[in-house]
């Protein structure tokens, strides 16, 4: 009697688990990703005590893009994203996963960045210059050069410095950790009460940059930190700048932001294979 409530239960369990997710689980044999331990770090997208389409989920599994990823290849997740944090809080969410974890973990990702915008971050620049000398020889006599020497800007008032001393971080505290960063997607209206209210991306903000501007630069992570980039403003396929797509949002009337669990869904599948291309574990 056991050993058929034991087999029903397994058979029957997959079948759930489908049936809480919006559409059917992508198929996992041979995905680079199954199994991993992975932390994640963010903003309120990624936070768990966000809960999608703001109803009470006490008790019950938590529908954002990290635990769709739990469930489809066991991802164990470290999840240490904070409401309304900017880049300049991930050397604080770095720091945490230390303490907690020390280095018991396979991969971070970070999806963060627009904060940055609403809030008026400069962009800044990469690097900073400063003149040098530099001795060379390649098949003649050494010769020093007189030069202007370029080293990544730490200027933490600025996105570019930010994102700076983020990677500097884990690079320096975790070197054989692969880190993947995904872009902020497309943001339309939301207002979260008369001290905040956040237009369209239509609109740049006081600085006259747009989302697209901070995007572009995040993207260029991966060339100055040689770190694997997901636009995620490019390929998510979530516009809620496209009526028909606000049905991926928490709230057509206020927050147009903040995906829901469908939004969720569709962030996770276009992870899930965009994350076939690239290692885990190295």
């Amino acid at each position: 009697m056991k050993k058929t409530i034991l087999l029903l239960c397994i058979l029957i369990a997959p079948i759930l688990m489908r049936a809480q997710s919006t559409t059917p689980a992508p198929a996992t044999s041979g995905h680079p990703w199954q199994g991993a331990t992975v932390a994640y770090l963010g903003d309120s997208i990624t936070d768990p005590g966000e809960r999608p389409d703001g109803h009470d989920w006490t008790g019950r599994i938590e529908w954002h893009y990290w635990s769709y990823l739990q469930q489809w290849l066991g991802i164990r997740p470290l999840v240490y994203g904070v409401n309304g944090d900017r880049w300049s809080g991930i050397p604080a969410q770095i720091s945490k996963l230390k303490d907690e974890h020390g280095s018991d973990f396979d991969a971070i990702m970070i999806f963060i960045g627009t904060n940055d915008y609403v809030t008026d971050t400069p962009i800044g620049e990469w690097y900073d210059f400063s003149r040098d000398s530099v001795v060379m020889a390649l098949g003649y006599s050494a010769t020093t050069y007189d030069v202007m020497r370029r080293t990544p800007s730490m200027d933490p008032e600025t996105l570019k410095g930010r994102i700076n001393i983020s990677m500097s971080i884990l690079k320096e505290t975790w070197p054989e950790k692969q880190i993947v960063i995904l872009t902020p997607i497309h943001r339309a209206y939301a207002t979260f009460g008369a001290e905040n209210i956040q237009p369209d991306e239509s609109y740049p903000n006081r600085l006259g940059l747009y989302i697209s501007d901070y995007v572009d630069a995040i993207k260029q992570t991966g060339a100055v930190w040689s770190v694997p980039v997901i636009d995620l403003f490019a390929v998510s396929g979530v516009n809620p700048m496209v009526e028909a797509q606000v049905s991926y949002f928490r709230r057509s009337d206020t927050d147009r932001l903040h995906p829901n669990a469908k939004g969720h869904d569709r962030i996770a599948r276009t992870l899930f294979y965009q994350l076939l291309t690239l290692p885990c574990k190295f």
